[in-house]
């Protein structure tokens, strides 16, 4: 970091909020994890409105860097995918819900009037309402694997609809790739009676999900997700039109919000915005899927709109530290210096050694065998760097399901609670050049509050070689575990080699290209970037120590330019392009 950089402007996904606990059982199983997904951002009356899936209310920042949670118990929240825009001056919120119609709320100042139902139109899952510069307004929604996305007008003052509901587009995953269901979009074959249960019952489609208008230059883009949400390859595509209505083209360039790989996966199901400072941004859902399919986080990255008009998202090592101002331009700023480095621990549960905290994968974690004050994680960055952010993610590995804490709300097949009473996660954090004398970096052993997802901002100025972590607290009384202790700053070794001579081969149906290249000196990882022309490579995809990709992220009938950069701790290190017909 430069001398007058605004240190408090940096931020590192998955966003650190306080994340609320969902509680369910269903189908004979238990599940505690935590959940935010499907997330909407309003910039209404100067301020940030942050709306998702299963929080209980909302978060409101001025920055987008620190944010405060406020309660919503007017409005369904159990209803998933909450939207919400402004209409005529006014926030509109509306969720989805099946078997009954739904209802749109309205509030002219969310922190200090209660939203109250203004019309109950149909029944719709993953809403979405436009109002346009004419003052039209429209809804949009859908949710299946099955049935395309629909729009229809609204009158604006009822909020009714006007005419009859327009097909928009459905999915098409015999010629876009990236919506193929699954891992890499490759379906694996159901090993537990659970899963085999789910496949029968949601078949191998993808879902055609999580409609999103937005307006630029008098054309409207039409985002939407596929192909999952517990995939790592759950992304945000586009279709735009002349019309609010349609008919609506494909983009060529999609999906134009991926982020198949890296620490944590996933970046569909969101919401495109333009911040105060006229810069645009798209915040989207992020996996974990580990105790639960929906056990998410959220995202957020700078999106942009080229001069062809084409919409695309910078996520290019996009779970790094990167500063939310603008005035700032690349990515990423700092460089992981924790990576593969070597981690100690007072103890560890089976399957939760120390090594997964230094693995950059957040679905494996390090955890202790007791709650004790006395347990501890250390890592050794081997040599003596000034570190400049240091990333704390908790996991909640094995957490067994907790007793006494209220009515749940009963489904046909499901009993589920949120927990959105604050939960405190605790830690003492310090940092040794030696690893005898210890000095702390954050004491947060009586905090109140609960981030599991903890930025700790440095001065880039203090010597340290070992870091450790201890006193830990965590919610509902449980055992701590973290699924990685990052560390960034500027490393001390030179930058790796350039990659050459990749080899490149596209699959007789023309959805994967399978990439190879040697593993080259002083590389850690490779960062594959991949578009329609040269200087259009807006898609990546990050890797550790792995030189091989069967990229299936791609559409049939485009040609694609890619290029395989490596880097270490010290930086990038950009490879030569290649062209695959």
């Amino acid at each position: 970091l430069e001398k007058g950089d605004k240190m408090s402007a940096i931020i590192c996904n998955p966003l650190n909020l306080e994340y609320r606990y969902q509680l369910k059982k269903a189908f004979g199983r238990e599940a505690v994890f935590r959940e935010a997904a499907d997330p909407t951002m309003l910039v209404f009356k100067n301020r940030y409105y942050l709306f998702a899936s299963m929080s209980g209310g909302f978060w409101h920042s001025d920055d987008l860097a620190s944010w405060e949670f406020h309660e919503t118990p007017e409005v369904p929240i159990y209803d998933y995918a909450p939207d919400v825009r402004e209409v005529n001056g006014k926030v509109i919120f509306s969720a989805s819900k099946r078997g009954e119609p739904c209802s749109l709320f309205e509030s002219e100042d969310p922190l200090s009037v209660p939203f109250k139902a203004v019309s109950t139109p149909f029944e719709f899952w993953d809403p979405d309402v436009f109002q346009d510069d004419d003052g039209r307004v429209y809804l949009y929604w859908g949710c299946t694997n099955t049935d395309p996305l629909y729009g229809v007008e609204l009158d604006r003052e009822t909020l009714m609809p006007l005419g009859e509901k327009v097909v928009l587009f459905g999915e098409a995953e015999a010629e876009h790739g990236w919506e193929r269901s699954g891992e890499n979009n490759k379906l694996s074959v159901p090993k537990t009676k659970m899963e085999k249960l789910i496949r029968q019952h949601l078949g191998t489609k993808p879902f055609i999900e999580g409609a999103f208008m937005t307006k630029h230059g008098g054309r409207y883009y039409m985002q939407y997700a596929s192909p999952g949400t517990e995939h790592n390859v759950y992304s945000d595509g586009v279709y735009t039109s002349e019309s609010p209505l349609g008919p609506f083209t494909y983009q060529a360039h999609n999906p134009f919000s991926s982020k198949p790989g890296g620490f944590i996966t996933g970046a569909g199901h969101g919401s495109t915005f333009k911040d105060k400072h006229g810069d645009w941004w798209h915040i989207s859902t992020m996996r974990i899927s580990v105790n639960e399919n929906f056990e998410r986080r959220l995202g957020l990255f700078p999106c942009y709109f080229d001069d062809d008009g084409i919409l695309y998202c910078d996520q290019n090592f996009a779970d790094y530290p990167f500063f939310v101002s603008r005035e700032k331009a690349g990515s990423p700023i700092m460089s992981l210096l924790s990576y593969g480095k070597t981690a100690t621990a007072s103890s560890h549960r089976p399957g939760a050694a120390p090594e997964n905290a230094v693995d950059e994968n957040i679905r494996t974690c390090w955890s202790a065998a007791t709650a004790g004050a006395d347990e501890w994680l250390q890592i050794d960055l081997g040599q003596v760097y000034e570190p400049q952010v240091i990333q704390v993610n908790f996991s909640d590995f094995k957490r067994p399901m907790p007793e006494g804490l209220g009515e749940a709300k009963v489904t046909g097949y499901e009993t589920r609670l949120i927990l959105v009473k604050p939960q405190r996660t605790r830690y003492l954090l310090e940092g040794s050049t030696d690893g005898l004398d210890w000095a702390i970096i954050k004491d947060s052993r009586d905090a109140e509050t609960d981030y599991t997802h903890d930025l700790i901002v440095l001065d880039g100025q203090t010597p340290t070689r070992f870091i450790r972590i201890s006193h830990m607290e965590t919610a509902l009384d449980g055992i701590p575990a973290i699924s990685g202790l990052r560390v960034f700053g500027t490393g001390l070794k030179s930058r790796p080699d350039a990659v050459k001579e990749v080899e490149a081969s596209r699959s007789q149906d023309r959805l994967n290209i399978l990439l190879r290249w040697p593993a080259v000196s002083g590389a850690d990882g490779y960062n594959v970037r991949y578009g329609l022309a040269p200087d259009k490579l807006y898609s990546s995809w990050q890797l550790f120590r792995q030189h091989e990709l069967d990229l299936g992220m791609i559409n049939k009938r485009s040609s694609y330019y890619l290029a395989v950069d490596s880097f270490n701790e010290s930086g990038v290190t950009a490879g030569e392009i290649v062209f695959v017909q």
